[in-house]
């Protein structure tokens, strides 16, 4: 895996509680222990905090959804699942349902309480929380997965190279769209985020490769995970005209809403097991199985270096459902020009092989939807610039806040 040395953000101070003096300096603990235990207890009886085994290796995942979601979570608990079975003396655990913010923090807290010795933080918004629990217990290790912050002590961040898959999909749905007459596509972007950016502007790269007629609208969701609010900005992109619809979401609406029409496509997102339909042109998608046992087997021998940690396809942790060993491709592919498809496969090839990687995806020339070159012919952004906003000031050179010049809206707000 890549490692890549970034800039280290501002650094929580926590402040130490002050003990009364007043002739009580031994008692003050045994006073205190009591409180520390209650607020405990009652952290993990509202939260089902599981226990630890004693005498293994114990990792915990806290997700944003239920374990079987379809989704961003259930590819995260089958990536559990594999680190079970293919790691010795290892025992693992999941908490479903753990809200972004505060509630992230008390579970975070909980499962360090129980003694687990790597904990991991499946969801953007756990970033902060996380980051604090971490200053308070130095002897466990904490990664947390999208985000971009880490202590290179024992907090950790970890992200895949999405943006190689989403660029491989946005080539089929060009092709798709290039044999059926059409020229439009959607995507549904989750939050007004880099990393949304990122991989909206991946897929629209990629559509400009087999189609350059082809235009992306945009619908925002606010929301990693929200069925009914998923399904209405589907719907919302195909009556709009698009032929094909991609998520940075975590439920098949795409698929479901394409599925009720005729002759259209979706292209889900996060785990194998979303494209099921025949409209499901494809799924870019997780397996987190591989690089879960990488980092565990490292934390426990102490050799993990908790930084930022940022694989590509040839670590084998990315997919793209279709064209993986022992997948078949879905029925909206089985009439596309030839070409294209090889130029799919070609480009998986190479990334698999680490030939091609995120940096190839975001290589000039590269222009923007006002008409401006945002990465000049032979420069490539590097990750600084993939992270990054412009307005938070942290020195990007080619920032992720533009669209791609076939990319049909309007940049979003930012804080």
């Amino acid at each position: 895996m890549k490692k890549r040395a970034l800039w280290i953000f501002s650094i929580l101070l926590i402040a130490a509680m002050v003990l009364s003096a007043c002739g009580q300096a031994e008692e003050a603990p045994a006073a205190e222990e009591p409180a520390a235990e209650e607020e405990a207890a009652a952290e993990e009886a509202t939260m089902e905090i599981p226990d630890i085994e004693e005498g293994k290796f114990n990792v915990a995942i806290a997700m944003l959804s239920v374990h079987d979601d379809g989704g961003w979570s259930q590819a995260q608990y089958d990536g559990m699942t594999y680190l079970e079975e293919n790691m010795e003396n290892v025992h693992t655990a999941y908490v479903e349902n753990v809200a972004e913010g505060a509630d992230s923090e008390q579970v975070f807290r909980a499962l360090s309480r129980k003694g687990f010795d790597l904990i991991i933080g499946g969801s953007f918004g756990y970033m902060d929380s996380m980051e604090v629990v971490a200053e308070e217990f130095p002897d466990i290790g904490y990664i947390h997965l999208t985000g971009y912050k880490a202590n290179e002590v024992n907090f950790g961040n970890l992200m895949g190279a999405m943006e190689d898959m989403k660029y491989l999909a946005g080539m089929l749905a060009g092709s798709r769209c290039k044999v059926d007459g059409e020229t439009k596509t959607g995507y549904m972007a989750t939050f007004a985020i880099p990393e949304e950016l990122r991989l909206g502007n991946a897929f629209a790269l990629g559509l400009q490769e087999t189609c350059p007629e082809c235009t992306m609208d945009v619908r925002w969701l606010n929301t990693w995970h929200d069925p009914i609010i998923e399904r209405e900005a589907a719907d919302s992109l195909f009556d709009a005209g698009a032929h094909v619809v991609f998520t940075g979401a975590d439920t098949p609406a795409p698929a479901l809403a394409a599925a009720d029409r005729d002759g259209v496509y979706g292209i889900t997102y996060d785990w194998s097991g979303s494209c099921t339909a025949p409209e499901c042109l494809t799924s870019p998608y997780w397996l987190w199985g591989p690089v879960f046992v990488e980092i565990a087997e490292a934390v426990q021998a102490g050799t993990y270096e908790f930084g930022w940690d940022y694989f590509d396809a040839d670590a084998g942790g990315l997919g793209l459902y279709g064209f993986m060993e022992g997948e078949e491709p879905q029925p909206g592919i089985a009439d596309l020009p030839e070409e294209d498809v090889q130029l799919v496969r070609d480009t998986l090839a190479a990334m698999l092989a680490g030939e091609f990687d995120r940096f190839d995806v975001f290589s000039g020339p590269i222009v923007d939807n006002a008409g401006n070159v945002v990465v000049p012919e032979g420069e490539k952004m590097e990750q600084l610039d993939m992270d990054q906003f412009p307005q938070w000031e942290s020195g990007c050179v080619y920032c992720m806040y533009w669209w791609n010049e076939n990319v049909a809206a309007e940049l979003p707000a930012t804080e």
